[in-house]
């Protein structure tokens, strides 16, 4: 059933076929019609690593419902959007961002695209950061028609084309400062808060953190670690060689 030799699949069964081919372990997650999660477990188990792209094509464009009620919750701007970056849900203070006072269908269209006039500094705040955001998606959905078509017109357009085939490697905005004209509030900053709702690979829980006003020196804010003060191995009780 899975074209292979004659014991393959019994080698991997048994955890004698270290670092098995991605490719094999894809199609038995198609045989076995797994889940995105039982996908990724396969994958560490087998390879010690995430897989290399999601199992489906469709994967990462549905969320759980409760993600709607989590983000209305939000007091800053929140949104969710799909592994193509089509507005999933957001709350009401993302809407009031922009001059519309609606929120775009497809958020990286704007941030490339459409909403340059808004985001102060495009060329050099959020071009360069975006971008590669872009083609590190197309890199694990090379047949995304809607990121595809997004980069169609980017190339189609002599400035960002130019941008573009620079490339990068900022793939997340995790942390982020930028700049960006609000439209209710005036000109600042939003910092950004970027998660991943688990059960939807290649979306996004995004909650933007505006202030207004000039920049403050320091462009990112310290990591923040848990403070435990637990025992540690030497505090340990001592085997009794049981």
């Amino acid at each position: 059933m899975l074209n292979r030799a004659y014991g393959t699949y019994h080698r991997l069964e048994s955890g004698t076929y270290p670092n098995a081919p991605a490719d094999l372990l894809r199609d038995i997650a198609r045989l076995f019609a797994l889940n995105e999660q039982e996908w990724i477990s396969l994958c560490r188990y087998a390879r010690g690593e995430d897989p290399p792209s999601p199992l489906y094509d469709t994967s990462g464009h549905a969320v759980p419902s409760v993600w709607e009620d989590a983000v209305a919750g939000v007091t800053h701007p929140a949104y969710v959007t799909d592994a193509s970056w089509n507005l999933v849900t957001c709350n009401e203070p993302f809407h009031r961002i922009f001059e519309s006072g609606q929120a775009p269908e497809n958020t990286m269209r704007w941030m490339l695209i459409d909403g340059r006039e808004q985001l102060t500094d495009w060329a050099s705040a959020w071009a360069p950061l975006v971008m590669p955001q872009l083609q590190a998606a197309l890199a694990q959905r090379p047949d995304d028609k809607v990121l595809r078509q997004i980069e169609q017109d980017l190339l189609d357009d002599p400035l960002a084309r130019s941008l573009y085939e620079l490339g990068g490697a900022w793939i997340h905005p995790d942390g982020d400062e930028r700049p960006i004209r609000h439209a209710a509030d005036g000109s600042g900053w939003a910092r950004m808060c970027v998660a991943q709702p688990m059960a939807a690979p290649g979306s996004r829980f995004t909650i933007l953190i505006f202030r207004p006003g000039p920049r403050r020196p320091s462009q990112r804010p310290p990591m923040l670690q848990a403070d435990w003060s637990g025992p540690g191995p030497s505090s340990l009780p001592e085997s009794d060689g049981r």
